[in-house]
């Protein structure tokens, strides 16, 4: 587990759930409350490991559920749901390619709040739910789907700048000194 790579992506878990609830203009210019944790979950699932992804689950479910009306912890289990099976099949995914990031984005970006609703609706809640519920739910999956190409850069640029860099030596030094003899018959 690379601690560097962890501390990052909570920092920015922690600062996406802050500033998806103290501002309020894309919120007021989308006609939805964008949600970013499960994009991220999507990077952590691809870039790390699985403490990390239970690390974000948990934290930032509870992070968002706290500033948002959820009930505590009910966000923790739909990011689960997307991290684990990315996570178990991310060998066979191509997580380099912008487009292969926009579509696990736009999955997950979807299956969170629906997982959710799901969640509230078994647990006796009552919800409001019309059409602009799946407006919000449409602006929420593109907008995830969008933010998580941009994610991945970002969280590829930080840890370039900052986490540390193994250096790849080659398997033949350019200083070695290759001595060679004749062999005298």
């Amino acid at each position: 587990m690379n601690l560097f790579r962890t501390t990052l992506i909570l920092a920015f878990a922690f600062l996406a759930v802050f500033g998806e609830a103290t501002l309020a203009a894309p919120r007021q210019l989308l006609g939805a409350q964008v949600d970013l944790l499960p994009a991220l979950m999507v990077y952590a699932a691809l870039n790390a490991g699985l403490p990390t992804i239970a690390l974000l689950a948990v934290l930032g479910g509870v992070w968002f559920d706290t500033l948002s009306a959820n009930p505590l912890g009910v966000s923790i289990l739909p990011l689960v749901v997307i991290g684990w099976p990315i996570y178990w099949r991310r060998d066979l995914i191509l997580h380099d390619l912008p487009f292969a990031q926009f579509v696990l984005g736009a999955v997950a970006s979807a299956l969170a709040p629906a997982l959710t609703m799901l969640l509230l609706l078994s647990g006796g809640k009552d919800l409001l739910v019309g059409w602009g519920t799946l407006w919000q739910w449409l602006v929420m999956t593109f907008v995830g789907a969008v933010a998580t190409p941009f994610i991945f850069s970002l969280m590829d640029a930080c840890n370039r700048a900052l986490g540390y860099q193994e250096r790849v030596e080659p398997g033949f030094r350019l200083d070695r000194e290759i001595q060679r003899s004749r062999k005298k018959l």
